[in-house]
């Protein structure tokens, strides 16, 4: 059995490791084609993470939200293009999306007229810039509810096969 770290500033991968409660040789078992050592290389800091490696981790860990992190926080894409994604329980997703979806609704005819002319005039930028905020916002719940989801499945509050089946069930009654 391996030793507990008492190392203070633990980079995300050593903590969920830990949270976890694997060692490093326990986590690499798990993992299956990460080594101890190279575990440890990256929990260091010595070298960098692959994606492979934070995907294989999001599993084995049961922390959907680590790809994410990686995205947001590691990848040079995903800093320039992908936000983080919060992790927010069911009622406070919900409550954001409906707010963000009303105050759209009430700007729905004002982003009707910026427009329809296929030109943003000078004059309308702060209206459009809010706008646009807004639409991010409802894209950043969608992805709060989807990472709530994949959060549900990897505890086993939600069966992955029964969602599959309803969305594939949705999708063809959508088709029709």
């Amino acid at each position: 059995m391996g030793k507990r770290s008492i190392k203070e500033n633990k980079n995300i991968y050593q903590q969920l490791r830990e949270e976890a409660g694997l060692t490093r040789e326990e986590a690499a078992d798990a993992l299956g084609f990460i080594s101890e050592s190279r575990i440890e290389k990256f929990e260091s800091g010595k070298s960098p993470v692959h994606p492979e490696e934070v995907l294989a981790m999001a599993r084995a860990y049961r922390k959907p939200a680590l790809c994410n992190y990686y995205c947001s926080h590691e990848c040079p894409i995903g800093q320039e293009y992908i936000p983080e994604v919060k992790v927010k329980d069911l009622a406070q997703i919900v409550l954001q999306t409906l707010s963000t979806m009303n105050s759209l609704d009430k700007a729905k005819n004002r982003f009707i007229e910026i427009t329809a002319d296929g030109q943003i005039s000078e004059d309308e930028f702060t209206d459009f810039v809010r706008i646009e905020n807004g639409i991010k916002e409802i894209g950043l719940e969608a992805d709060s509810l989807t990472l709530w989801m994949e959060n549900m499945i990897a505890s086993g509050k939600i069966d992955r096969e029964k969602l599959e089946k309803a969305r594939k069930t949705l999708a063809e009654d959508s088709a029709e």
